[in-house]
């Protein structure tokens, strides 16, 4: 999502490059992206990706998402039949290829029924351009009711969830992570190292930097509610002196701790330049060592309940 806002198309192909020289095999993108820039450049995160992939399509597991605003009118919008087949084309055509392995829904959409929705998708599949289906942000009871309607009409179900998880966001822990082990359902994290907040790198006093993404365009104030709160930073600095034991980077440890949840399938990382994923390619060739978990945990253990309950 950093793709045509945070970095150009030379400098997005350079991070694609390095992410599959070191066995990174699965792209994750939206329609909508890049982050923060507005219906003025909707879609071009795609064609970015999409002027890179053809040579290598058969060596990388690809997904993207739809829902949000394509444009200004209604129907360019939303999970329904029509939204659906209009953007999976468009992605199709901007991605440069003929199949989404996996083509997710980003946001619950409540005005559409489920069922138009999931039997929208299940034509996707059975036509060829879509191999399985997702969700992105949906809450536990959502996810489950949409798989039991999936069921009892025969449909395709979601196989994958998208929720945000990481060391100062984990209240999913208590009731969509449960459900996602009983019914065999994949979760790909998003947001493991907080926007960057885990990375160490920030100041609360100093305020946000300028190109990150607490700044850029309409995500900065959406990033900054998240995690630019004195809460999360005090809990960045007892996790610091954790890091600096175990021999680890800040973001290393935080996308380590996110792969060592057994229900999480995979972390989705970002990168605005090709070194920025060192720390992600590195946490995901070793194994975080159980009590540095066990003190992550700890440590974090505020953030299991939801902003309501603290």
């Amino acid at each position: 999502m950093t793709f045509g806002i945070q970095c150009d198309e030379i400098e997005s192909h350079a991070i694609l490059n390095h992410a599959f020289d070191s066995g990174i095999t699965f792209i994750d993108t939206a329609n909508v992206y890049p982050l923060g820039g507005g219906l003025d450049t909707v879609g071009r995160t795609e064609e970015i990706i999409g002027s890179w992939l053809p040579a290598r399509r058969d060596d990388v597991v690809l997904a993207t998402k739809f829902m949000g605003a394509m444009g200004s009118k209604p129907w360019q919008r939303g999970a329904s039949r029509k939204h659906i087949f209009e953007a999976v084309e468009a992605s199709l055509r901007r991605l440069q290829t003929d199949r989404i392995d996996l083509y997710q829904i980003h946001f619950p959409d409540r005005s559409t029924p489920i069922e138009e929705t999931l039997g929208a998708l299940d034509d996707l599949v059975h036509q060829g351009k879509v191999g399985y289906i997702g969700c992105s942000n949906y809450p536990a009871w959502e996810l489950a009711r949409a798989n039991g309607k999936a069921e009892a009409l025969g449909l395709n179900r979601f196989d994958c969830v998208q929720p945000r998880y990481n060391a100062l966001f984990r209240p999913f822990e208590q009731d969509l992570f449960e459900l996602c082990a009983v019914d065999d359902i994949a979760v790909i994290a998003y947001n493991p190292i907080a926007g960057g907040l885990l990375s160490g790198k920030h100041q609360l006093d100093a305020g946000p930097t300028e190109g990150t993404r607490f700044t850029l365009g309409t995500a900065a104030d959406r990033y900054q509610e998240r995690y630019w709160n004195t809460t999360e930073f005090d809990a960045v600095e007892v996790l610091r002196p954790i890091a600096a034991e175990a021999g680890l980077t800040m973001a290393e440890m935080a996308v380590g701790w996110v792969m060592a949840n057994p229900v999480v399938t995979a972390p989705i990382v970002g990168a605005s330049r090709p070194g920025q994923l060192d720390d992600a390619i590195r946490a995901a060739a070793t194994k975080l060592p159980a009590d540095v978990k066990t003190a992550i945990d700890n440590a974090t253990a505020q953030f299991r309940m939801s902003d309501a309950d603290r």
